[in-house]
């Protein structure tokens, strides 16, 4: 095996596939990269494995001698960053893997490859959707997914695929985001009229989105309608599979449903920055209270001489005054989320749900926040 290839094209791909690599593991061997040249595609493809995400980027290369190697990806990636512009030279003599630019050289051990597993493969494309507006949608509902990996299906964002709409979700218990956008079925799913759901690790299916925000278009893909094989994403030369949670959200509608709500509107920036502002004298689990008149809103945070206070334009229709206090970190987690520049808030009252949305297009993007009874 031996192969040249530019320095930045080399670092990107392993930058890249180095992402599905996991943090720790009893296995050796899923620690590493497995670097193709030649065999498949004439160039040089990367390629990273951990059992729940396989990932594989495709790049240009100068292929003299074809074959695979397995290396330490960290180890590699590391290498890689310190290489001077250029060329690089790469080549594998015997059981060791050199990589040389620019007078530079370095050797790698190598891992078996007889004892590395075999990735899943790609699922059959189920639909396109645009990348960038795929890439802002995961991130906008991900911040409500749940951290607590003893509760897995809370750790997963919800796709919903139905007609020309996906549906994402994610909900920690205290939180519920949804987000719809288009999306173009093709094939099987533009003939089928099943509603298609499945339950993708946030954290990976955040990860997978951003670096697929630039590739124009990704394609999912999904094993037809009632599968419960991996989820594919793929854009560019650049293919993630992902496996699926068991399991699936509870469902929102209900808890989405604030019939005889005051309405609040107000400045989302303006919002958030007075949260920000208010909450630096908020002790743990302390709240930020929200007390919404017809024309005002006043944030209060604070206890006995350690208060803070800020009042800011808002309009209230339904009531003459309504007040909810919310768990700061969450409150603004909800507001950064929201691209909108004025915001839409459904109050049901101290203690109960309130539901945040753009102003312009309310039902896009939803964020539900459980209101606290302890006010300050």
């Amino acid at each position: 095996m031996e192969f040249r290839i530019d320095r930045g094209d080399l670092v990107e791909a392993v930058g890249w596939a180095a992402r599905a690599l996991p943090a720790r593991t009893p296995v050796p061997v899923l620690g590493g990269l497995l670097l193709d040249a030649g065999t498949g595609t004439g160039g040089l493809s990367v390629s990273g494995f951990d059992f729940e995400t396989a990932a594989r980027i495709e790049t240009d290369a100068e292929v003299t001698v074809a074959g695979q190697v397995l290396v330490l990806g960290r180890r590699l990636l590391d290498i890689c960053k310190v290489l001077p512009d250029g060329p690089v030279s790469c080549a594998l003599d015997g059981t060791r893997f050199t990589v040389e630019a620019g007078g530079t050289g370095f050797g790698l051990s190598t891992l078996p490859r007889d004892e590395y597993p075999t990735p899943p493969a790609p699922p059959r494309t189920y639909g396109i959707v645009d990348a960038g507006a795929f890439a802002a949608a995961v991130a906008q509902v991900a911040v409500a997914a749940g951290r607590d990996d003893t509760l897995p299906v809370l750790t997963g964002v919800q796709l919903r695929l139905d007609g020309d709409e996906m549906t994402l979700s994610a909900s920690d218990r205290y939180r519920y985001a949804v987000r719809r956008l288009e999306w173009k079925p093709e094939g099987e799913a533009g003939a089928a009229e099943d509603v298609v759901e499945a339950l993708v690790p946030a954290r990976r299916l955040l990860d997978v989105s951003r670096s697929l925000a630039r590739c124009g278009v990704v394609r999912v893909g999904l094993d037809g309608p009632s599968g419960g094989g991996p989820i594919g994403f793929e854009g560019g030369r650049m293919r993630s599979v992902v496996r699926r949670l068991d399991g699936r959200l509870p469902a929102y509608g209900k808890l989405f449903d604030t019939a005889g709500a005051a309405v609040a509107e107000v400045d989302c920036g303006a919002l958030t920055e007075a949260v920000r502002r208010v909450a630096v004298v908020a002790e743990a689990n302390s709240p930020v209270r929200l007390d919404f008149s017809a024309e005002s809103v006043l944030l209060r945070a604070g206890y006995g001489d350690d208060v803070a206070a800020q009042r800011l334009p808002a309009e209230l229709t339904g009531a003459d005054e309504v007040t909810v206090a919310f768990n700061p970190a969450y409150l603004l987690d909800a507001l950064a989320s929201f691209e909108a520049s004025r915001l839409r808030l459904e109050l049901l009252g101290t203690g109960q749900r309130a539901l945040l949305g753009a102003a312009q297009e309310p039902r896009v993007h939803r964020h539900l926040l459980m209101s606290v009874k302890q006010l300050v």
